[in-house]
């Protein structure tokens, strides 16, 4: 946290939803697959922001991310959605928009800001785009279970952040040299400092093997999904070791239930013709 203002910063990577949104005249209201219910409910803010509830939509949705693991599959989604609402519409919707719509739906990544962001993922009081990323790979390792954003969000954790404040200033104060910087030391230095403190929040039992293998393959530190179950190993990309050490994750750690291997982007959402 900063004060009584909780925020987020984002980790864009190399892992898409797509959201399409057609006008239509031969149907009525927003027909959207059943099983994306928060996809639907961010069309129907949209309708009404642009003052347009009465036009009819249809939705389709590919997303090939994984529910309930931190890696903003709903974000996208929700992100996507509200942007290609806006188009069908004509009307291009700056990301602070998307943002605030997205909170409207549910506690939301700032993946709809471009380059590394932060954001408030509660209440949108704090909206900074801290610069565009450095050259980062991320071995990323599940090790099972899932975390409901709603419900995690809805426990009021003000004290225990604020009590870990001085741990979380320091870690933002890294992450956002090295993003100025382009260094992905001081971006790992920061984000592990950040993964540690989130220990105390939502602990992940593997973190401390995750640190001893990712100090043993050299890389710049580690980051983790604050409410998801995602731990990722991050490298300096220049270095190009990004598959070897997929290699080596999937060896050390044959009890996960995914290991899998992105780049760090800049984030946005993005017109796909």
């Amino acid at each position: 946290m900063r004060g009584d203002t909780y925020y987020l910063v984002t980790c864009p990577i190399d892992f898409y939803a797509r959201v399409r949104v057609q006008i239509m005249d031969d149907a009525t209201g927003i027909v959207a697959p059943a099983d994306c219910p928060k996809t639907r409910a961010a069309v129907a803010a949209t309708l009404t922001y642009l003052a347009r509830a009465d036009r009819s939509v249809r939705v389709s949705v590919s997303n090939p991310m994984p529910r309930g693991k931190g890696l903003g599959s709903s974000s996208a989604d929700v992100a996507a959605a509200i942007a290609a609402t806006g188009l069908a519409l004509g009307r291009t919707l700056t990301p602070a928009e998307i943002g605030r719509l997205a909170l409207g739906v549910e506690p939301t990544d700032g993946v709809m800001f471009p380059g590394i962001a932060l954001f408030d993922h509660r209440e949108g009081r704090a909206m900074e785009e801290l610069g565009p990323p450095p050259p980062v790979e991320i071995v990323a390792l599940d090790f099972g279970g899932v975390v409901d954003t709603l419900e995690f969000n809805q426990t009021d954790r003000r004290a225990l952040w604020q009590s870990l404040q001085p741990q979380t200033d320091a870690a933002l104060d890294l992450v956002r040299q090295g993003v100025q910087q382009g260094d992905p030391a001081l971006l790992g230095q920061g984000a592990t400092i950040s993964a540690r403190a989130n220990q105390q929040v939502l602990f992940k039992p593997e973190l401390d093997r995750v640190l001893e293998f990712a100090q043993a393959v050299g890389a710049v530190g580690v980051n983790v999904a604050h409410s998801g179950t995602f731990i990722g190993v991050l490298l300096d990309a220049r270095q190009r070791r990004g598959k070897s050490t997929h290699r080596q994750a999937r060896a050390a750690f044959p009890s996960a239930e995914s290991v899998q291997h992105f780049r760090l982007l800049g984030g946005g959402v993005q017109r796909v013709t």
